[in-house]
């Protein structure tokens, strides 16, 4: 079947006359004439752009969501190519009416008409994973209807089997395999799809960021109308903006385009590091403004975590690299175990300010990622980083964001609009506001727990511990082991009293 599947993407590719990106290459141009003698059946009327967005269109979702990355690149796309492939953010080609009834229907269990007061037939917007109707529900509310594409599964499930033993070979032909773990990066990318797969999973995504952004005055997340949620269907509000990608009427509507583009940068930041729950698809075809110059969020299958250890080491080294500290940064890296630990962090630190001093102090528009992005590859190889899985979204929607910026305001300098907000953000983290949080935080815990500690305490110190004291005996004696415990929970119980006396302290 996998066989089958490969063959499918070589005779796609050929069909749509996708080998001219290979061939152009002066390296091969001695084949070029052996493929227009044997492939002379093709006709390639349409330019370049078009018969790659149609191809990768027919290979299915993998790759149109590929396409929709390369789409927010323009720094590293021609022009014409990244403007095509921005029709796939949201202007897939849509399944038949027919079958987005036979959904609907299924999911419901009665026909459409008896679900809505009214329901849009023809799709607003169509990407790889699903299509957009919009309906009006029977107690007169404007809604937004998601229905999942039909016969995702498979596809997605071939498409993955091909990615897995491709990343197979690469770990045991090149010499670089192992470190960039192509593996466990296949397997963040196939949970991640198979989660879009699941809407009840994305309505509760959509449901946790409004609540984490309630009374925000930058982004607005649709409510969810949990009463006609199914797996294959998500009913929303409805929301009213303009596509962030319509710059031109953004700013006819008055929208401020540089503050727009700082609070994105910023609305990423505290999605990142104050919730540690980040939208991690954020191409134009997710985004709209309405007239106030607030963001809107859609689409939120695709949502990013990070782990405390995680969100803390980012966090210090976003913020060592913003202060130049490139010791820091490099420290950091084998502190974590990122980098091998008998790394010189001083040669460590060279690379990395070679890399990242050029770009400092400059605007979007005089920076070429492309160009950053090989040098850290080059980097990392020569003190053997290890790529971490867990970071991959992360480092995909840093891609978005600041190719978003880009379109929005080249004029951006994502290091001054950052470095404030991180500043913010590490001194609220740490020293004695830290503490204060952290102290409010586990207080009601401890007043739960305190009532339950004299008699934890006499249950712990009455066991038979004969078993321990025979491990022990080599070490200490029975009478010294009996005394550590009881000085042990003696510390406990005062620990906890102090802190809950600081505590009141505090609120009062």
């Amino acid at each position: 079947m996998r066989l089958f599947r490969l063959i499918t993407i070589v005779w796609v590719a050929l069909r749509f006359g996708l080998d001219e990106f290979f061939l152009g290459h002066e390296r091969v141009r001695a084949l070029r004439w052996l493929v227009k003698t044997t492939l002379f059946w093709r006709h390639l009327s349409e330019p370049r752009a078009v018969r790659l967005r149609r191809a990768l269109e027919a290979l299915g979702p993998i790759f149109v969501k590929f396409g929709q990355m390369l789409s927010t690149r323009r720094d590293l796309m021609p022009p014409d190519i990244a403007d095509e492939l921005a029709r796939l953010q949201d202007r897939v080609p849509p399944f038949p009416a027919a079958q987005v009834r036979d959904i609907l229907q299924r999911a419901y269990g009665r026909p459409v008409e008896q679900v809505f007061a009214q329901f849009d037939a023809e799709p607003v917007a169509s990407a790889s994973m699903a299509q957009v109707h919009f309906a009006v529900l029977k107690d007169g509310t404007e809604a937004a209807v998601k229905v999942l594409r039909p016969g995702l599964a498979d596809i997605i499930d071939h498409d993955l089997g091909l990615l897995e033993a491709a990343a197979m070979l690469v770990e045991k032909l090149f010499a670089d395999g192992r470190r960039l773990h192509p593996r466990e990066v296949v397997a963040e990318f196939r949970k991640t799809l198979f989660d879009e797969l699941d809407l009840m999973r994305e309505a509760s995504n959509c449901s946790q960021l409004r609540r984490n952004f309630e009374g925000s005055k930058l982004l607005i997340v649709p409510e969810v109308y949990w009463d006609y949620c199914e797996t294959e269907v998500m009913v929303m509000e409805r929301m009213k903006g303009v596509p962030i990608s319509q710059a031109d009427t953004l700013r006819s509507m008055g929208v401020d385009i540089p503050k727009l583009a700082m609070s994105g940068v910023e609305i990423f930041f505290t999605q990142v590091f104050r919730d540690t729950f980040f939208h991690a698809d954020m191409h134009p075809g997710n985004i709209q403004v309405n007239a106030q110059g607030q963001y809107i969020a859609l689409d939120f299958g695709i949502m990013g975590t990070l782990t405390e250890v995680d969100k803390n080491y980012l966090a210090q080294n976003f913020l060592a690299f913003f202060q130049r500290d490139y010791r820091a940064v490099a420290q950091a890296h084998v502190d974590a175990g990122w980098t091998p630990a008998d790394t010189r962090v001083d040669e460590f630190e060279a690379a990395i300010r070679a890399v990242c001093e050029p770009v400092f102090d400059r605007p979007l528009k005089e920076i070429s990622f492309g160009k950053v992005l090989l040098r850290l590859f080059q980097t990392s190889r020569r003190f053997n980083m290890e790529i971490q899985p867990q970071l991959v979204l992360l480092q995909k929607t840093l891609l978005n964001i600041e190719g978003l910026g880009r379109q929005l305001d080249p004029e951006l300098d994502l290091w001054k609009t950052a470095k404030p907000f991180l500043e913010r953000w590490m001194n609220e983290q740490v020293g004695w506001r830290g503490a204060i949080r952290s102290l409010k935080h586990e207080a009601p815990r401890w007043a739960t727990l305190l009532p339950q500690l004299p008699r934890l305490a006499h249950s712990y110190l009455a066991r038979d511990s004969s078993a321990d004291l025979a491990a022990l005996a080599q070490q200490i004696s029975a009478g010294q082991a009996r005394q550590q415990r009881i000085l042990t929970v003696i510390a406990l119980l005062l620990a906890i009293l102090a802190a809950l006396a600081g505590y009141t302290l505090l609120t009062q």
